[in-house]
C-alpha cells in the first residue's frame, strides 16, 4: 500500500490523517512516558529510606511496589482530569448550536489523554516484561482495550466525553494499591486495613458500577448525538465498557467476598 493511499485510507476511518495530529500530542505521550519512569525511579531511591517493609521484600515485590507507585500517581491525575470535563468543564455540554458534543475536542483534553496513553503503553510493557507477577491476562486484555480506546479519542477528537467517563473508575486504584502497602507492610491485621476494605467497596460500587451503567444511560439518552461517530468509535464506545463492566462485576464480587471475610475477622 503507498503512502498516498494509506493517509487516504486513515482520513476515511478517522476523519482527518493521523499525520496531520499536533506535535504537543505526542508530546504529551511522551511526557506520560518520562513521568511514570521518574516516579518509578523515585519509589526505588526513597522507599527503603521511608519504609523499613520495604527492604524485607523479595525483588519481584520491590518491582510491585514501584508499579503501583506509577499507577497511583497517573490514577490520581486523571481521575482529577475526568472529572473536571465531564462534571466542571463546558466543552461538553448539551448545546446543538456546537455541534454534537461527542465529537467536541481541545488541544487540553487529547493532550490530557495523551499523557494517561503514555501510562498505559509503560504499565502494559511492565506487565508483560513481568509476566505473570504484575497481573494476569485479564490485565493484560483491560490495558489493550483501554489503549484503543484512548488512542481512537485522542487521535480522532470522538467519543472523548465517554472516554473521560470510564477513566473516573481510575479513582478506586489509589485504594487498592494502599491495600497491597499494608499488606506488604505487615499491616493487614490493623483497623486501617480494614477501614481500607470498606473505602475500596463503596469506590467500586460507585465509580465502577453505578458509574458505568449512568454511562450506558447517558449514550442511550443522547444516542442522536452518538450516532455522529464513527462506526469504528461507536463500536468502541459500547464495546470497551461493556467488557470492563464484566470485569468490574467479577472484581467486585472477589472485593465483597474478601470485605466480608475481613470483618468477620474483626467480630
Amino acid at each position: 500500500m503507498s503512502i498516498e493511499s494509506y493517509k487516504s485510507h486513515s482520513e476515511l476511518l478517522f476523519g482527518k490523517s493521523i499525520s496531520d495530529v499536533s506535535f504537543p500530542v505526542y508530546t504529551s505521550i511522551m511526557i506520560g512516558i518520562f513521568g511514570c519512569k521518574t516516579v518509578y525511579d523515585l519509589s526505588q531511591l526513597i522507599s527503603p529510606v521511608w519504609f523499613k517493609s520495604y527492604l524485607n521484600l523479595a525483588k519481584s515485590r520491590q518491582i510491585e511496589w514501584s508499579n503501583r507507585a506509577i499507577s497511583t500517581f497517573h490514577s490520581v491525575y486523571i481521575t482529577i482530569v475526568s472529572l473536571y470535563f465531564v462534571f466542571s468543564s463546558e466543552l461538553f455540554v448539551d448545546n446543538l448550536h456546537l455541534g454534537p458534543f461527542t465529537l467536541r475536542s481541545s488541544i487540553f483534553s487529547t493532550c490530557a489523554l495523551g499523557v494517561s496513553v503514555g501510562y498505559f503503553l509503560i504499565d502494559l510493557g511492565m506487565i508483560i516484561w513481568c509476566y505473570p507477577s504484575l497481573g494476569g491476562m485479564e490485565y493484560v486484555i483491560h490495558h489493550l482495550l483501554s489503549l484503543v480506546a484512548l488512542s481512537y479519542a485522542m487521535l480522532t477528537g470522538q467519543a472523548q466525553i465517554y472516554t473521560y467517563m470510564v477513566l473516573i473508575s481510575e479513582a478506586t486504584t489509589p485504594w487498592i494499591n494502599l491495600r497491597w502497602y499494608l499488606d506488604a507492610a505487615g499491616m493487614k491485621r490493623s483497623k486501617a486495613y480494614t477501614i481500607n476494605g470498606v473505602v475500596i467497596f463503596l469506590a467500586w460500587l460507585v465509580v465502577r458500577i453505578l458509574l458505568f451503567i449512568y454511562m450506558f444511560f447517558h449514550v442511550y439518552i443522547y444516542y442522536d448525538q452518538v450516532k455522529h461517530i464513527h462506526e469504528m468509535g461507536v463500536a468502541l464506545v459500547f464495546l470497551v465498557p461493556s467488557v470492563l463492566s464484566v470485569m468490574n462485576v467479577f472484581w467486585f464480587c472477589k472485593i465483597f467476598k474478601g470485605l466480608k471475610k475481613t470483618l468477620s475477622k474483626t467480630e
